[in-house]
């Protein structure tokens, strides 16, 4: 498969990815448990079928530890016993923040209040933070259909 555009070549495209990236490079920084970032990358990455996300943070979430139980559970949460309660909160609320269109209302208070319980105001703003980049990320790897496999962790940066 060969990407219609390489939106590192892509002048304009360029420029907006560094400005995505450098908010990515924020949340790093953030009190939100990598793993966490990590799992909703991925799930929301399963969600939009983004084969070059779901490669990246599948090798980045097990480099940095996490099992393949997990990770291969990602798919299916609802039903694994392996993710605790605060990385289910945040997986509903990554599934509902990124199925929008699908969700009369959006976000359901409910959801947004269970995230709540399990993260502070700064936590919460970096999850959001998450979910909306790696919906972005994945829109583009998508419209441009960028081919996946060769990943390698730290790849890029």
């Amino acid at each position: 498969m060969e990407a219609r555009l390489n939106p590192l070549t892509s002048p304009v495209a360029a420029k907006s990815l560094k400005h995505i990236i450098g908010a990515s490079k924020v949340l790093a920084e953030s009190t939100l448990p990598m793993a966490t970032q990590e799992l909703v990358r991925l799930r929301v990455s399963q969600i939009n079928g983004c084969a070059g996300c779901i490669d990246m943070h599948t090798k980045e979430a097990a480099h940095a530890g996490e099992t393949s139980t997990r990770l291969n559970l990602v798919v299916a949460w609802r039903e694994a016993t392996v993710f605790t309660e605060a990385e289910r909160a945040a997986l509903e609320l990554a599934e509902q923040g990124t199925r929008i269109a699908d969700a009369a209302g959006g976000v359901s208070d409910e959801v947004w209040a269970n995230a709540a319980k399990y993260y502070n105001e700064d936590e919460l703003a970096a999850l959001v933070c998450v979910i909306a980049l790696i919906n972005s990320f994945n829109r583009l790897n998508v419209i441009t259909q960028q081919p996946a496999g060769d990943y390698q962790p730290g790849q890029h940066g």
